[in-house]
């Protein structure tokens, strides 16, 4: 069924956001709508533009601490629309679940942001501090126009912020019970190892680039590269795609193309994980075009004071006590960390994300909004 009218505002927020369809990087008003509740609480609000992304950065209060509420309005693509059933920017209630694209990742968190902000500032309307909102429509995308055009534009100003959550769906199997202060890097690659093409039933007159690479491949894949701390993972290493091949049957290919990603720890450099990869490949007498992409830096902003204030709302909302991790894939706040003190990631639970038929639970954005506005009361309450 199609929600009705609720008495919790935060599901409301949450539905009106999640039927407009901002498939990455499209806005589809998610912005304008945030926009008009944050000024009518009384934030000064900027529409930062650039290419087709639109970001919004709003601020109520002068004074220090600055705690910023940061998340992306676009989602990623539908895929078939038959495979869904209800459809994906129609919010629909089945099951005492929500669904729709975007509802966990991250619809609901922004709209329990919003009105944790309301009720907050309408028992306190004058703050210890200032709050923040840092929207994108171009964290599902490439990721260039979006956060981090918005990080050096308040860099270039001299905006810093103290404290910054990002609503990203860091929950597994129950609201509360994990939240992010860090990350892993992301390097990924796209390899080329050229061979000679030739006739298939003349192999002595080609060389196979699959099969030199195949032992290099294999030595990839059982690499160590490093043992990780006690706060993050190893590094991983995963092969994404590979290709060889004109699609005929009788042909050996004359190159083979594979593209991978390290997931790194701080451990681990950038650049000492590109010498050693491109040290075995070399070591196995390959030759090879390869061209790399830093998508991130790790990060980790330690357990002060934000850790602590989150983990004691999260605690008092739901009665779980959240455990506190680095692992999962990037977010912006590779970019937010430059300008922020402490950052952490919390929301829903992440298990639907991406997914066909995306949902969190009906209850969902109201415990995400109670402990939002713990973490305010703790933090800024006079």
């Amino acid at each position: 069924m199609t929600p009705a009218t609720t008495a919790d505002p935060a599901f409301a927020l949450s539905c009106d956001l999640i039927a407009r369809p901002s498939v990455t990087p499209e806005d589809a008003g998610c912005q304008d709508l945030l926009a008009t509740r944050l000024a009518a609480a009384g934030f000064k609000v900027e529409s930062l533009t650039w290419d087709k992304v639109t970001n919004l950065w709003a601020r109520r209060g002068s004074t220090g601490p600055l705690f910023c509420f940061a998340g992306h309005t676009d989602v990623v693509p539908t895929g078939p629309l038959d495979a869904w059933h209800t459809p994906p920017f129609q919010p629909t209630v089945v099951d005492g679940e929500l669904v729709g694209r975007g509802a966990c990742d991250m619809k609901c968190a922004i709209a329990a942001m919003v009105v944790a902000c309301e009720r907050f500032l309408a028992r306190h309307p004058d703050p210890a501090g200032s709050i923040a909102f840092l929207l994108t429509s171009d964290e599902e995308g490439p990721a260039v126009d979006g956060s981090v055009r918005v990080v050096e534009h308040l860099r270039a100003r001299g905006e810093r912020l103290d404290y910054c959550v990002i609503g990203e769906p860091t929950s597994v199997d129950a609201v509360g019970d994990m939240l992010k202060n860090g990350r892993r890097g992301s390097l990924s690659g796209r390899l080329v190892v050229k061979g000679k093409q030739g006739h298939i039933a003349y192999p002595h007159l080609a060389a196979n680039p699959v099969h030199l690479l195949a032992p290099a491949l294999a030595e990839l894949t059982t690499t160590q590269w490093d043992e990780g701390n006690e706060d993050f993972q190893p590094t991983a290493w995963q092969v994404s795609n590979i290709h060889a091949g004109t699609g005929a049957g009788n042909i050996i290919p004359g190159t083979v193309e594979v593209q991978f990603n390290f997931r790194f720890a701080p451990t681990s450099t950038a650049a000492a994980l590109r010498e050693r990869l491109e040290s075995i490949l070399r070591r196995h007498g390959l030759q090879f075009d390869l061209q790399w992409t830093l998508g991130g830096e790790p990060f980790h902003t330690g357990r002060g004071r934000l850790v602590e204030v989150a983990v004691e709302s999260i605690r008092a909302v739901t009665g779980v006590t959240p455990e506190v991790s680095t692992t999962g894939g990037t977010s912006d706040g590779r970019f937010i960390k430059d300008i922020c003190g402490e950052l952490i990631e919390f929301g829903a639970r992440n298990a639907t994300a991406h997914a066909v038929d995306e949902r969190v639970s009906t209850g969902t954005p109201a415990l995400l909004a109670g402990i939002y506005e713990g973490m305010l009361e703790r933090l800024l309450a006079r």
